[in-house]
């Protein structure tokens, strides 16, 4: 889910400080992994050289992250990746980890899109408000079997919530639905 603006340009001087180009002030490897975590794709470039450093930079976050007991890669993957850089693997492991990765993205993106589609108005399954209450009676009808009741016919109806009271469910309910829909 990259910005869609241009990556970020970020470059290191000769005293191996990094330069937010964007913003004129000096970062640190956090604050690259925290854009790029926001969605920002970056490049890092040493200023005299030019050379581009930005996969150099990329797995140093990842080591570090790694040696902190971050561990998203499991040793079976590690291993894997070190046979990898064989002659025979080079040609396909990148495409396969670089198609792999996208699937995953896309997958998600499907995921949460689905949610918000299904589930747009929680409460729309059980018919509004009324119907929510209707069923929770009818479920504490059942759970309680009439218990206490001589005669069910003749037992009083459960009172309807104060006009006030109801204000204040439909607040709240309006609130939960406000954060599934970010979700």
């Amino acid at each position: 889910m990259s910005d869609q603006r241009s990556a970020l340009l970020i470059k290191r001087y000769a005293s191996r400080r990094l330069y937010n180009t964007e913003t004129s002030d000096y970062v640190t490897l956090e604050d690259i992994a925290g854009f790029i975590r926001a969605g920002r794709d970056v490049q890092i470039v040493d200023l005299k050289s030019g050379d581009d450093l930005t996969r150099q930079y990329l797995l140093q976050i990842i080591t570090e992250h790694e040696s902190k007991g971050e561990n998203v890669l499991p040793i079976n993957v590690l291993t894997d990746l070190v046979r990898s850089y064989s002659d025979t693997a080079k040609s396909f492991v990148p495409d396969f980890l670089s198609h792999s990765f996208d699937m995953l993205k896309k997958q998600q993106a499907d995921l949460v899109g689905n949610l918000q589609s299904t589930i747009p108005d929680p409460m729309a399954a059980f018919g509004g408000l009324e119907g929510w209450q209707q069923k929770q009676q009818e479920f504490m009808a059942a759970m309680m079997g009439n218990w206490g009741r001589k005669d069910v016919e003749d037992a009083p109806e459960v009172a309807e919530p104060e006009t006030e009271d109801l204000d204040e469910i439909k607040k709240q309910l309006a609130e939960l639905q406000a954060k599934l829909a970010k979700l």
